[in-house]
């Protein structure tokens, strides 16, 4: 069990009444939170043999975490030093705290450019980090309407540069084009013209940072994760019906490099 999965149980045990997602009638994996038939926990990545400098933090909005779409425990799945806490305006998390502040990490926020202050560091084109750091990407994971409101509430994080793209001029390491032009991911129902899920950014913040093969595999693994979560749901599947052959075929050539 990853922290993903360790904070959705300690969210459940905060709870009262039973949370009620959309399918909740759906038997489903404690895991992965798939429908049981349609679980991918067999050939979730193999994190003791990924190679990554990165690890991330996912700030998660009250019941997110409960939440069978929300895609933060994908990125879990593949990047082993991947922390999960609670979001809370007024309560101070001193393990949250904690990591922030460890010497070994140089945290940074991702989040849009436009809402950055004029001073703020904004990082558009790569990432790099001072000797002997390893990057820490904060995801404020929550509807859009919950993560400006983290961004705006969270002051003990207004002091990390931020980490922003332009999702019209990105181009998709699946497709080859603009993933702006025609969001994959279609659980959700937002008015934003672009539209990305937690692990979609996170794959398109790793490609900044310079590790294509970990972004390549996130995207393919939530690509995975897309197209099983449609087949258990009462509307046509507009995810990719060769997710598991692509995402199994690029381990595969990437174990004969």
């Amino acid at each position: 069990m990853h922290a993903v999965h360790q904070l959705h149980q300690f969210r459940k045990s905060l709870s009262t009444t039973t949370y009620k997602a959309r399918g909740q009638r759906v038997i489903r994996c404690p895991l992965c939170q798939l429908a049981k038939k349609f679980c991918i926990c067999g050939i979730a990545p193999n994190r003791e043999v990924i190679n990554t400098n990165a690890g991330f933090l996912l700030l998660m909005y009250d019941t997110e975490v409960l939440k069978p779409s929300n895609t933060g425990k994908l990125i879990a799945d593949l990047i082993p030093d991947t922390y999960a806490f609670l979001w809370s305006r007024t309560t101070k998390n001193d393990q949250l705290q904690a990591v922030l502040d460890d010497k070994k990490w140089q945290p940074f926020v991702v989040f849009p450019q436009e809402y950055a202050q004029e001073e703020r560091q904004v990082e558009t084109k790569s990432i790099v980090c001072a000797d002997g750091k390893r990057p820490l990407f904060i995801m404020l994971d929550g509807s859009w309407r919950e993560a400006k409101k983290m961004f705006r509430k969270s002051p003990y994080l207004d002091k990390f540069p931020l980490v922003s793209f332009d999702p019209k001029q990105l181009v998709d390491k699946l497709g080859c084009t603009p993933v702006g032009d025609n969001a994959r991911y279609t659980v959700r129902k937002t008015q934003l013209e672009h539209q990305f899920s937690t692990a979609e950014v996170a794959a398109r913040v790793l490609n900044m940072y310079g590790e294509d093969k970990n972004a390549h595999l996130l995207d393919l693994w939530f690509d995975v994760f897309n197209y099983q979560y449609q087949k258990s749901v009462c509307q046509r599947n507009k995810g990719n019906p060769q997710a598991i052959e692509n995402y199994q075929q690029f381990q595969q050539d990437c174990c004969c490099d």
